[in-house]
């Protein structure tokens, strides 16, 4: 009974980490409205940039943290961050439009969310993994599915609340759901059984990475740009540059993370009898199709447009997962850290992808329909790399950091 209620935390943070994510983007209307925030689209594409170092130092720092302080300490401070994010932005709205003071409590926000992302995701998998040993990739799967039902979740909310002129009560009721996790959290033990091995002699202070762990970190780097071009610019291409009714664009967004949910399950089930490799392989050409869709959108049929992101969301669906759960069993002695890095990448991915589009827009006169296009490029680039990771073996090494 005790390792069922450690199971529904880790599932219920998984979902409620998936909300959080994704605030930021589903309220990105407010950000970019002269009557709140007036943000230029590279002022709201810099506000991702602390997220991405934060998470990228937290995801590479957790691991040490992790052996030091104990994991349920690092899930703690991760969920703890997440609250503080969602406090910082529930309290901008009262100092909406004075700039530079708003500005700067959005940039600490998204500092916070991306500590408590660091923090939180690779210990989720990690959890996970320990849970069910023999189940990894379907496990993970369905820890990943009700993560991105959270980011389905988050623009529904999102549209809820903007149409009840309260848009702040999104940051408000995930800040509610974080520390209500908090709480039950601290009345239970969350270990793991196996703790990562340290090796002898002062060797745990040696950067000890193995060769096939940069593979992995390539594909969730071209992932996170792939997952960030379709999650945080869907609903501005979609209302800006075609037109479309804001209501629409929030739906096209939650059919991107709607179907990234459902795909995750899809896969799972379809592991049964489908090769996971064969399935990982396919998936950066559903994403590249996706990429082609939308870059060729014609602005008089915005249901194309909910439907091309929709496709985008079952090519993303399960490849973050199954690359966690991939690299997991082929460096199985340092599990925790294989998760940690590779959620670093992915967050050097999407900040080149949150940041990136603002520059490219200015300085180089692209369009965003024009860097969706180029975007294939990317796709394409994971399929290649996708190949290098199905055939490597695994490899027995000690420790990343």
């Amino acid at each position: 009974m005790a390792r069922q209620t450690e199971v529904g935390i880790i599932y219920a943070a998984g979902v409620t980490q998936g909300v959080a994510l994704v605030t930021f983007p589903a309220t990105s209307t407010i950000f970019t409205s002269p009557q709140y925030y007036n943000l230029s689209n590279t002022a709201f594409g810099t506000m991702f940039l602390p997220q991405a170092v934060a998470a990228i130092a937290a995801s590479f720092l957790g691991a040490e943290l992790t052996n030091r302080l104990g994991i349920k300490r690092i899930f703690l401070t991760g969920l703890l961050a997440n609250l503080l994010s969602m406090l910082l932005l529930f309290i901008s709205q009262f100092v909406a439009g004075q700039w530079p003071v708003d500005y700067i409590l959005l940039l600490l926000a998204t500092l916070c969310l991306g500590t408590g992302f660091g923090l939180t995701v690779p210990a989720l998998n990690t959890y996970v993994a320990d849970f069910y040993p023999d189940q990894i990739d379907s496990k993970v799967l369905i820890l990943n599915a009700l993560l991105g039902l959270g980011t389905a979740l988050a623009p529904v909310f999102s549209a809820i609340f903007v149409g009840l002129n309260i848009w702040w009560g999104l940051p408000l009721m995930v800040a509610v759901g974080l520390a209500l996790l908090i709480f039950f959290s601290l009345s239970q033990p969350l270990t793991i059984s196996v703790e990562e091995s340290k090796p002898a002699g002062g060797a745990a202070d040696r950067l000890v990475i193995p060769s096939v762990f940069w593979i992995f970190a390539a594909l969730t780097l071209l992932y996170g740009i792939c997952e960030t071009m379709f999650g945080n610019w869907a609903i501005i291409y979609l209302n800006q540059d075609k037109g479309v009714s804001a209501q629409t664009a929030q739906l096209a967004l939650t059919t991107f993370w709607g179907a990234v949910t459902v795909g995750r399950l899809l896969v799972a089930a379809l592991s049964r009898v489908v090769p996971v490799r064969l399935i990982y392989l396919v998936l950066p050409f559903v994403i590249a199709i996706a990429f082609l869709t939308i870059a060729w959108l014609p602005s008089d049929r915005p249901w194309a447009g909910v439907l091309a992101y929709g496709l985008g969301g079952l090519g993303c669906s399960a490849f973050f997962p199954l690359s966690i759960s991939f690299g997991q069993q082929r460096m199985t002695a340092i599990a925790a850290s294989v998760a940690g890095g590779l959620v670093a990448f992915y967050q050097i991915g999407y900040g080149l992808a949150a940041f990136g589009v603002g520059p490219l827009e200015e300085a180089a006169g692209l369009s965003l329909g024009n860097i969706y296009g180029l975007a294939i490029v990317v796709a394409v680039a994971m399929f290649a790399v996708a190949l290098l990771a199905v055939r490597s073996r695994s490899q027995p090494v000690e420790s990343l950091a």
